[in-house]
């Protein structure tokens, strides 16, 4: 045993020259920001017909980077839902209980018009306007942003029933939030969620065996069934597809209107199995809901569920894009204040030249993904107001745009908490939970493989959709030599394309576009650098490979003011 002698009170104990914990060389908090300061947003959201909802934008993207809306995000993610099956005296409630936050974040999304208020806005640009709003919002937290996005895209297919429409539309267009679970018709205001997938088959929806059987009254239905992957079993009425009972009609995979609570005031069969304990996304509840005796209004004709629902389909697409863009631009702005309060090797990071040239490249990559998504949301607002063309380029760009920016997200993300180093792999940082909701984007309404099957089956099926998207590409023609190369390979590689190489079909579709909109609307050092690392070949395999010459301080000043 070492023995360790005591000191003499007499002599003083020596002191350190600083305090053990002095804290230097720390970024200070980022809060308050605007994340509405984005000059790719705002000059999308003008060009796409929406420059009337800028102030709007401005002080919901001041709401959103303030210190309480980034503690709501914060607090929704730490403190998850609870499902509560039972009441205290046994009776079946299939509740679920969100922390207070999760009803702040939704009750401001939902005033400010994220979810069904654009289809009761006859303004040209309302569903532009509806998306910029999710992409300044969405730097709050992105699993709220589920039931806004449902109930968004219930509207159009409920419109299929005119009748059920007539009573629903005004509630699911409503900027009025009602958690409470009554009856649908005596509340302000409606979330709608949807019920598609079972565990057989996934995406492959038309082998669900849920069952709908027909009752003596014309249009209702009795459910019988297990689905697979519910999101918000909060929402007040569900899109759900069923395979109807041909005991009248045609039968087969339909859609179903499903009340939680029904019109009497009484509990309809919706029986919550379990929360689904998901990589990311946990401020949200997704679930497993069972049907026995479910009562059900039929949407659209039987056996036309699929051609129903996919308008919903197409409108969540949408979301899945902006959601990527909004997380895009959110870890980059996280990555670009740490890298200008930080200093290592005797400089600040934003003035060491990798840095730079990582910060330009995730630049670069935020601004086509916020671009591209706004056009996807210029060409739903035209579409819905009967433009034909529009129509066809929003059929096959959505499907592009899933595919490509949703899958750029989980490698950007991790790129950008990299900038942090150590600090962005710790839990407070807030970077670990954008980087487990980056995958879910490129899952949720269909993997990368099923939105390249669905670009092919547009490109076979509906030859107006080619027509469109090349239509849109010759609006840039002879303004970048390298553009117009990958255009021309693309019209060959159209013609000889299968299953095997639709990812790369798909994803030469996405980057020939974003090129084209960048070349006609973004500055100079964007579009340049931008054609010349992904479509001329003059690029790495990892963020921050940009060639020499690229204008990277052009680029940072335009995505990041103040870097330089």
């Amino acid at each position: 045993m070492v023995s360790i002698p005591a000191q003499s009170p007499s002599q003083p104990r020596p002191q350190p020259p600083y305090a053990t914990h002095d804290v230097t060389n720390q970024a200070p908090p980022l809060t308050p920001y605007d994340a509405s300061d984005d000059p790719a947003l705002l000059e999308g959201l003008r060009r796409e017909g929406a420059g009337w909802a800028e102030e709007d934008i401005r002080r919901l993207g001041a709401r959103a980077g303030s210190a309480e809306a980034q503690e709501w995000g914060e607090l929704a993610n730490r403190h998850e839902p609870v499902l509560r099956t039972h009441d205290r005296y046994g009776h079946r409630v299939d509740e679920v209980e969100f922390h207070p936050s999760w009803h702040h974040l939704m009750r401001t999304a939902v005033a400010q018009g994220l979810a069904g208020a654009p289809w009761a806005d006859e303004r040209s640009g309302a569903h532009v306007a509806r998306t910029a709003g999710g992409l300044v919002w969405g730097h709050t937290e992105a699993g709220h942003g589920c039931p806004t996005s449902m109930t968004y895209a219930a509207v159009p297919a409920l419109r299929a029933q005119p009748d059920l429409a007539k009573v629903y539309e005004p509630l699911l267009t409503s900027r009025e939030y009602d958690p409470e679970l009554r009856v649908p018709a005596e509340k302000p205001g409606l979330l709608a969620g949807m019920g598609m997938t079972e565990k057989q088959g996934g995406s492959d929806v038309r082998t669900n065996t849920t069952v709908a059987t027909p009752t003596a009254e014309p249009g209702v239905y009795t459910l019988r069934g297990h689905k697979w992957f519910t999101s918000a079993p909060m929402c007040d009425v569900f899109l759900v597809l069923a395979q109807a009972s041909p005991l009248r009609g045609r039968g087969g995979l339909s859609c179903f209107l499903v009340p939680r609570v029904l019109p009497d005031g009484s509990r309809n069969t919706f029986r919550v199995q379990r929360l689904k304990d998901k990589l990311g996304n946990r401020s949200n509840a997704s679930s497993e809901p069972e049907f026995d005796g479910t009562v059900a209004w039929l949407v659209g004709p039987e056996g036309r569920g699929v051609k129903t629902i996919i308008e919903m389909v197409n409108c969540t697409r949408l979301d899945c894009v902006m959601s990527s863009a909004a997380l895009m631009r959110k870890t980059l702005v996280e990555a670009g204040h740490h890298a200008r309060h930080r200093s290592a090797f005797g400089a600040r990071l934003i003035e060491q030249p990798l840095m730079r040239n990582v910060l330009a490249d995730l630049a670069l990559e935020s601004e086509a993904a916020t671009t591209l998504t706004l056009r996807l949301a210029g060409a739903a607002d035209r579409a819905v107001r009967g433009d034909a063309g529009e129509r066809a380029f929003r059929r096959i760009a959505t499907a592009v745009g899933k595919y490509w920016v949703t899958k750029r997200g989980p490698a950007f993300t991790a790129e950008a908490l990299e900038c942090l180093g150590g600090n962005g792999y710790v839990e407070d940082s807030g970077m670990p939970r954008h980087y487990r909701e980056a995958p879910l984007l490129s899952i949720w309404e269909g993997s990368g493989n099923v939105n390249a099957l669905d670009v092919l089956r547009a490109l076979g099926r509906e030859p107006d959709t080619a027509e469109a998207l090349f239509a849109e590409l010759a609006l840039a023609r002879g303004a970048d030599a390298r553009l117009d190369a990958t255009v021309a390979a693309l019209k060959d590689q159209l013609a000889e394309t299968d299953q095997v190489g639709a990812r790369r079909l798909v994803e030469r579709m996405a980057l020939a576009l974003q090129a084209s909109l960048l070349v006609r609307h973004a500055p100079h050092p964007v579009a340049d650098a931008f054609c010349a690392s992904r479509l001329g070949g003059d690029w790495g395999h990892a963020f921050g490979t940009l060639p020499a010459g690229a204008g990277l301080g052009a680029i940072l000043e335009r995505a990041l003011p103040g870097l330089n």
